[in-house]
C-alpha cells in the first residue's frame, strides 16, 4: 500500500483510486482505458503540446491534458466525448497536412504512432490540404538520416537528445509554418556534437529519424560467388530479434537466428561474444599493467563507440584514461582476417564481414582511424541493426517463429557467459572483474556474480576487494550519467580505479538500433530489464562463465596472439582515440 495521499475519481463511469501527484493519463491507464498520445513520454517529455490526449473534466471549461493534469478527489473524467473525439481528429488532420504521406515505403510502416492513430480514428481523407514545409533530408552521418518532412514537431528527440544523454545536438528552430528540429546552424548531424547514439530514433513516433541502412550492400555481397561472407551478433540482437516477429521481449532467439543468417546465405556464422571474451582478456591485462605500474587510473572501457565519440569531443584531457582495446566487434573482426583467414586459407581480401548490432553508432565506428588489422584491411565491412536484420529475414521470406534452432560455426564458435553479459550495462565490468580477480591472486572463484554493479540505476558504485587490493569502481549508462562521472574524475574529487561507460541507458539492450517500442508500451513495460535478464539467465546456464577459460580463446592466444598485451595483440586488438571538434566548419 502507498504512503501517499489516494485519490478516488471516476473515469468513463469506472470508479478509479490511485496517489496523489498522478495524472490522468496514468490513472486512465490503472483502469485500462486507453488515451491516445503523441509528444508523451514517460519521464522524458509530458509537456502536452500535441493536445491528443486531451479529455473533458466534468465542471470544467475547456478540455484538459491528460498527460499533465494530475487528478483531483472527485474529478469526474470523461474520455471520448463527440466534442473530445472531434478535437482529436481536427489535431490528427492538421498534423498529417502537413506530413509526408509515403507510409508504404517508409521504414516505420506498420510501427509508427502517427499511422496507427490515423487508423484509430478512421482518416480517410485530409480535410486541410494545403501548402507544406520542404525540408533537405540530412544523411550525411555514417550512422543516422534525418528527414524532417516526416517530422511532427512533438520534441520527443530533443527531450531525450538534452535530458536523458546531456548532449542537446537538436532543438526546435525557426518559428511559425518554418518551425522545425534542426541543430546549430542547420548543420547535418554529422557536423555537430551528435554521437551517433540513436536515442532519438528510439523516441521518435514516425519516420522521422532511421539509421543509414546498409541492407543492400549486404544483399549484393551475399550473392557475389568471389566473396566469403562472414557475420557475427552481438549479445543483445539475440534477446531482442524476436519482437520483430511478434515474440514476447526479451526472448532469447539465439538458435532461429542462426538459423535465419545461415539460410540469408552467409558462409560463417559467429557469436560476437566471443569477440568479447577477447576484449576481457586484453582490457584484463592492460587493468592489470596499468594497476601494477603505476599507469593512467582509473581506466575506463572503450567498447561502447557513442561513448568514445563523446568524450573525444568533452573531454579530450581524459583519452589517456580510455582503454586501448578495440570494442568485441572490431575484435573479432580483426581475428576473422587474420587467424581465421590463415587457418581456412582463404585470402582476406576476399573475406566480407558483417557485424550485426544494437547499436548504430557500430555504422560510424567501423570507419574510425586505426579500425584496420596488420594487413591493412577493414576489420568489419558492414554494421546493420537488429532492425535491419529483422528487414532481411521478412526479405528472404523466412518464416523466423517457425524456424529450428542451430549453433554457431566452428572453429571460433564458443564463447561464455561473460562474454553474454556484455549487452547490459555493468557487464562488461563484471565479466572483466571475473578475470582480473583469478588474475591477480591466482585463485579460481566459484562465486563470480559481482551483483552490486547490476540493475537499473543510472550510475552504480562499489568497491571490490581483490587478494589484498581494495578496487573502486563505477559503471554508468547514458551519456548524462557519464557527464557526471567525468567531472569527478576531471576535478580530481574521485578515485575510481575501474569505470564502464555505456552511451545508452541500460547498456546495449537498449541501444539505439534495437526494435523500437512505442510510448505507452515504454511507460508500462521494463523493456531494459526483460531483455538484460535472458542475458543473465544465458550467462547463467553457460557452461563457461569466465572469459579466460573459453578453449577458442585459449586456442588463438596459444598458436597466434602468444600472450594477452603482446606486440601482436597490440597490432591487431588495439586502437587509438583522438581529441574531437564538436562543430564543423561548413
Amino acid at each position: 500500500m502507498s504512503d501517499k495521499k489516494q485519490i478516488k475519481l471516476n473515469i468513463d463511469g469506472t470508479e478509479v483510486v490511485v496517489d496523489k501527484g498522478t495524472t490522468i493519463l496514468e490513472a486512465a491507464q490503472k483502469a485500462n482505458i486507453d488515451i491516445p498520445t503523441l509528444c508523451f513520454l514517460k519521464d522524458i517529455n509530458e509537456v502536452g503540446d500535441c493536445r491528443m490526449c486531451v479529455v473533458e473534466v466534468e465542471g470544467r471549461r475547456g478540455f484538459a491534458t491528460a498527460c499533465i493534469q494530475e487528478v483531483e478527489e472527485g474529478m469526474v473524467v470523461r474520455t471520448h466525448t463527440p466534442a473530445v473525439m472531434e478535437s482529436r481528429r481536427t489535431t490528427l488532420d492538421l498534423i498529417i497536412s502537413n506530413h509526408n504521406r509515403d507510409c508504404l515505403t517508409c521504414t516505420r510502416n506498420g510501427n509508427c504512432e502517427l499511422q496507427s492513430l490515423c487508423v484509430k480514428f478512421n482518416i480517410q481523407s485530409v480535410e486541410f490540404e494545403g501548402e507544406r514545409t520542404k525540408h533537405k533530408i540530412d544523411d550525411k552521418s555514417p550512422s543516422i538520416v534525418r528527414d524532417f518532412n516526416k517530422c511532427i514537431l512533438c520534441r520527443r528527440c530533443v527531450a531525450t537528445c538534452k535530458k536523458i544523454q546531456g548532449i542537446g545536438a537538436i532543438d526546435c528552430i525557426n518559428r511559425g509554418f518554418e518551425s522545425c528540429i534542426s541543430t546549430v546552424g542547420d548543420r547535418s548531424l554529422n557536423d555537430v556534437n551528435c554521437t551517433f547514439c540513436g536515442q532519438c530514433i528510439q523516441s521518435c513516433p514516425t519516420g522521422a529519424l532511421k539509421e543509414k541502412e546498409s541492407i543492400n550492400e549486404v544483399w549484393r555481397k551475399l550473392k557475389d560467388p568471389d566473396v566469403y561472407t562472414v557475420v557475427q551478433t552481438a549479445p543483445a540482437v539475440r534477446v531482442a530479434l524476436g519482437e520483430e516477429f511478434g515474440l514476447e521481449i526479451g526472448t532469447n532467439v539465439t538458435g532461429k537466428m542462426i538459423t535465419a543468417l545461415k539460410r540469408l546465405g552467409f558462409d560463417k556464422v559467429f557469436d560476437t561474444n566471443t569477440g568479447a571474451d577477447f576484449t576481457i582478456m586484453e582490457e584484463g591485462n592492460e587493468f592489470i599493467e596499468r594497476l601494477n605500474n603505476n599507469g593512467v587510473l582509473p581506466m575506463i572501457t572503450s567498447c561502447s563507440p557513442g561513448w568514445v565519440k563523446y568524450c573525444e569531443m568533452n573531454y579530450p584531457d581524459q583519452i589517456s584514461n580510455l582503454s586501448t582495446c578495440k570494442s568485441p566487434h572490431q575484435m573479432f573482426g580483426a581475428l576473422i582476417k587474420s587467424y581465421f583467414a590463415k587457418k581456412q586459407n582463404i585470402d582476406p581480401s576476399k573475406i566480407f564481414v558483417v557485424s550485426v548490432m544494437p547499436c548504430i553508432a557500430k555504422k560510424f565506428e567501423i570507419q574510425r582511424n586505426n579500425m584496420q588489422g596488420v594487413e591493412g584491411y577493414n576489420d568489419v565491412d558492414a554494421v546493420i541493426t537488429t532492425r535491419e536484420l529483422a528487414r532481411m529475414i521478412k526479405q528472404g521470406n523466412i518464416t523466423f517463429d517457425q524456424l529450428e534452432d542451430s549453433k554457431f560455426d566452428n572453429p571460433m564458435g564458443e564463447a561464455t557467459g561473460a562474454g553474454a553479459i556484455f549487452g547490459t550495462t555493468g557487464g562488461v565490468m563484471e565479466a572483466a572483474l571475473r578475470t582480473v580477480s583469478e588474475e591477480l591472486t591466482g585463485k579460481s572463484f566459484q562465486n563470480i556474480d559481482y551483483t552490486a554493479i547490476r540493475g537499473e540505476e543510472g550510475i552504480k558504485r562499489a568497491i571490490v576487494n581483490i587478494g589484498d587490493k581494495e578496487i573502486k569502481v563505477v559503471v554508468a549508462s547514458g551519456l548524462a550519467n557519464a557527464q557526471k562521472i567525468m567531472e569527478e574524475i576531471k576535478s580530481g574529487k574521485a578515485d575510481y580505479q575501474f569505470v564502464e561507460i555505456m552511451a545508452c541507458p541500460g547498456g546495449c539492450v537498449m541501444g539505439g538500433g534495437q526494435p523500437i517500442k512505442n510510448s505507452k508500451i515504454r511507460a508500462t513495460v521494463d523493456v531494459r530489464k526483460l531483455r538484460a535478464d535472458a542475458l543473465y539467465t544465458a550467462d547463467e546456464k553457460s557452461k563457461v562463465r569466465k572469459s579466460h577459460e573459453n578453449p577458442v580463446v585459449k586456442k588463438v592466444y596459444k598458436e597466434f596472439l602468444e600472450k594477452p598485451g603482446s606486440k601482436k595483440s597490440h597490432e591487431l586488438l588495439h586502437t587509438s582515440f583522438e581529441k574531437r571538434e564538436k562543430y564543423k566548419l561548413k
